[in-house]
């Protein structure tokens, strides 16, 4: 078995996996459509099903609930029915969950068919990285940077097609379109569940032992008193912060500091997303080839610091630059993502690492936009909000510390305690 610190010989993508391939990007194509394919079409949905800003409410808030729970069980889960098993039966609830919010007669069954599906999307979340740590561990870098790329294509896409397949064929259908592109997400790990049951019937019909994986079945649990797990947690719940504070709160802050008009102020979202898609390309192969990723983290946190002291001190002549430069700073989500792999030997570690760091990451996100919209409301104003998004970045360098030298979960865990 090759261990984190070993450099495997890389082999082409399609040497022997082609499926599990074509497997992770379809997954990363599918954890977000959940998450953004309602918002654009709140008006023909209420239309028809009439809700409350409190229920459009509850809705909104339910994304990062579900993956930090999914996150947190997902990883129990998989180390009893394995992690193939398990994404196949997320990509099922994904489906039904689809299903059911396509055919709403009821705000009750919308909810349900939300927390289904986000609940397989959140544990899809999970299973990515400790499946590129089994499949690709020669390619991790490579790999990460392309599922981390289509993850923001995924949350790209339904906004962006909701409202004219709305338009042009009904709310429903619009909804009800991801359900068959997570079918279509099924299939591959259908083949590959079937290969496994296919070679552990050839291996006990030649009386050969099934391969016995090193698994820690308390690592799971342990994990949590990891330092290396904590700093990389830190990094992924201060990029999920200010991407879930900028998607609920950036286009009417610059519009009231800044005086941008709604139509700018739009584009200035787009824009703040987009920059996650390079990224997403760059950070997860850099970090591959850098010893101390630490000062990625900073670089991270620089740009948040410089972003936000912006709008804060010159928010008018230069508000591109300020909303740019705090689009940069979400490079620490592809960057945790990719610790994930970086930081354990095996993919049983790799299950346990990226269990945690999504369930605490994405709990402690959940408070960020909740936070930043009371300190608003309270204050009346943007400063308050803006410094507390510079103090979460500045205690995150805390994690930067921590990940400047090289270090595995499992062998911080297996040393003795002082």
């Amino acid at each position: 078995m090759t261990t984190g610190s070993e450099r495997p010989t890389p082999l082409p993508l399609w040497a022997g996996r082609s499926m599990a391939f074509l497997g992770i990007m379809l997954v990363a194509f599918n954890v977000r459509t959940a998450v953004s394919a309602i918002s654009p079409i709140v008006d023909p949905l209420t239309a028809e099903l009439p809700l409350s800003a409190l229920e459009l409410g509850v809705i909104g808030t339910i994304p990062a609930l579900a993956f930090a729970f999914s996150a947190l069980f997902g990883a129990a889960i998989a180390r009893h029915i394995g992690i193939e098993r398990l994404l196949a039966l997320a990509i099922l609830a994904m489906i039904v969950g689809h299903v059911l919010r396509a055919t709403s007669t009821s705000y009750a069954t919308l909810l349900l068919g939300t927390v289904i599906a986000l609940a397989g999307a959140g544990v899809g979340n999970v299973l990515l990285p400790p499946l590129v740590k089994r499949y690709f561990p020669d390619r991790i870098g490579l790999v990460t940077a392309l599922y981390v790329s289509l993850v923001s294509v995924s949350a790209a896409v339904p906004s962006a097609i909701a409202a004219p397949v709305t338009d042009a064929a009904g709310w429903r259908f619009s909804l009800g379109l991801w359900a068959v592109v997570a079918v279509i997400c099924l299939l591959p790990w259908l083949v590959i569940l079937l290969r496994h049951r296919r070679e552990a019937a050839r291996m006990r019909a030649d009386g050969e032992a099934a391969p016995i994986e090193e698994a820690d079945q308390g690592l799971i649990w342990r994990v949590w008193r990891s330092r290396v797990a904590w700093a990389v947690a830190l990094t992924f719940s201060l990029s999920s912060s200010v991407a879930y504070s900028s998607f609920a709160w950036l286009p009417l802050l610059v519009s009231d500091i800044a005086g941008v008009g709604q139509v700018e102020a739009g584009i200035m979202l787009g824009v703040f997303a987009l920059m996650g898609v390079p990224s997403a390309l760059i950070i997860p192969i850099l970090a591959a080839r850098m010893r101390n990723v630490g000062l990625l983290v900073y670089t991270g946190i620089g740009f948040l610091l410089v972003g936000y002291a912006g709008l804060l001190l010159a928010p008018v002549p230069l508000v591109w630059l300020w909303v740019l430069l705090i689009g940069c700073g979400p490079l620490l989500f592809p960057l945790a993502l990719v610790l994930i792999n970086l930081r354990s030997r095996t993919h049983q570690g790799a299950v346990a690492l990226s269990g945690f760091v999504q369930g605490v990451g994405y709990l402690l996100a959940a408070a960020g936009p909740f936070v930043f919209g009371l300190l608003h409301e309270l204050t009346g104003g943007w400063m308050w909000p803006m410094l507390f998004m510079i103090v979460l970045a500045l205690g995150t360098a805390v994690a930067g510390l921590a990940l400047r030298h090289p270090s595995f979960v499992e062998d911080e865990l297996a040393a003795p305690r002082r």
